[in-house]
């Protein structure tokens, strides 16, 4: 059964779209936080229409409530989203919001998990270019195949997971490189690779056409070559998990591992990542670092389609190097972080 978030008064497109979302299968309606059950182990799908400015008060009041209840409070659960804007704004910054809450809930998401509409469905254009259908349609086909596979979503564990961990960071200085050796510490029954994206290492992606790419891609490879084709791809395909070590720059990945991230646009060509999962460690010198894990899910969940584990980021603050011990139970939280690395890595 399908526990469906709906907070508030929704467009007659948007209660359609649930409908097609769960047509055939049971489902509840929850449309304000009063009437909110145990959703641990559940399925969920948020239906959110925003307002003029982007935002959904009785969703916020929903989400506050089950933040209270605690941090295990979505645990076991998976859920999707369908998202409306009349604009053609504020329908991902508020997605960001919903999955970095729910996911420190220890909620997950499947990859793919969005479906959003902005003004006139004028996000849907690129699709009528392949299908014969009205942009209303396409809207409700989408949200009809979200449904599905939420329901179909029985994610397996792995016994000894590959997993691959990129970053760009200076060993002799970096916190953020300490506190993945002390999560790696307690992963010894897995088989790591290590890649360090070095400046002019990798290049940014120059925006191919799409049959350009698609070539490329293919052929597990890209017009760009070196280090992503000769070393990342191939340990990308064959990884169960991709650790991305993120120092916060400005509240922004590394220029180095964003164009890892756009070059993944060739492979994305060839396979889904459907069955690989994404974890992130944070460190901050002040602030900032749901920002920086909001920038990853974006790109790599809602956008590649990598599954999001629940807690799926370690954050910390630290700035002079090593004063990532200066942490509260840092190591601690490294160990506690890598059991659910283990516990959540499936297929």
């Amino acid at each position: 059964m399908i526990h469906v978030i709906i907070p508030g008064e929704v467009s007659t497109h948007l209660h359609d779209m649930m409908e097609s979302a769960v047509e055939g299968g049971a489902y509840q309606v929850h449309k304000t936080s009063k009437d909110l059950p145990d959703l641990q182990n559940c399925s969920l799908l948020f239906v959110v229409q925003l307002d003029e400015i982007g935002t959904n008060i009785p969703l916020l009041e929903m989400l506050t409530t089950l933040k209270r209840r605690g941090d295990d409070s979505l645990l076991g659960a998976q859920a999707a989203l369908i998202i409306s804007s009349d604009t053609e704004y504020y329908t991902r910054s508020m997605t960001k919001t919903i999955l970095f809450l729910a996911n420190q809930m220890g909620c997950r998401f499947m990859g793919h998990p969005l479906v959003e509409v902005i003004g006139g469905f004028q996000n849907f254009m690129t699709w009528q270019k392949a299908l014969d259908l009205s942009l209303e349609e396409i809207a409700l086909e989408r949200a009809k195949s979200l449904g599905k596979r939420l329901l179909n979503y029985q994610p397996q564990i792995i016994k000894r997971p590959k997993i691959v961990a990129l970053h760009s960071s200076n060993r002799r200085t970096s916190n953020t490189l300490i506190l993945w050796d002390l999560v790696k510490n307690h992963l010894d029954v897995c088989d790591i690779q290590e890649f360090h994206v070095e400046n002019g290492t990798v290049l940014d992606c120059i925006g191919c056409p799409y049959q350009t790419c698609k070539h490329y891609g293919m052929q597990t490879s890209c017009f760009y070559g070196g280090m992503m084709v000769t070393e990342i791809y191939p340990a990308i395909e064959a990884a169960d998990a991709i650790v991305w070590i993120c120092p916060n720059y400005n509240n922004s990945v590394s220029a180095n591992l964003i164009a890892v991230i756009n070059r993944l646009t060739a492979l994305y060509r060839k396979i889904k990542f459907y069955d690989k999962s994404i974890f992130a460690l944070v460190v901050s010198a002040n602030s900032g670092g749901d920002s920086v894990s909001k920038q990853l899910f974006d790109s790599l969940n809602i956008n590649k389609g990598f599954q999001l584990p629940p807690y799926f980021a370690l954050t910390a603050i630290a700035n002079d190097p090593g004063s990532i011990f200066w942490n509260p139970q840092i190591e601690e939280k490294a160990e506690v972080f890598a059991h659910n690395m283990l516990k959540e890595i499936k297929a």
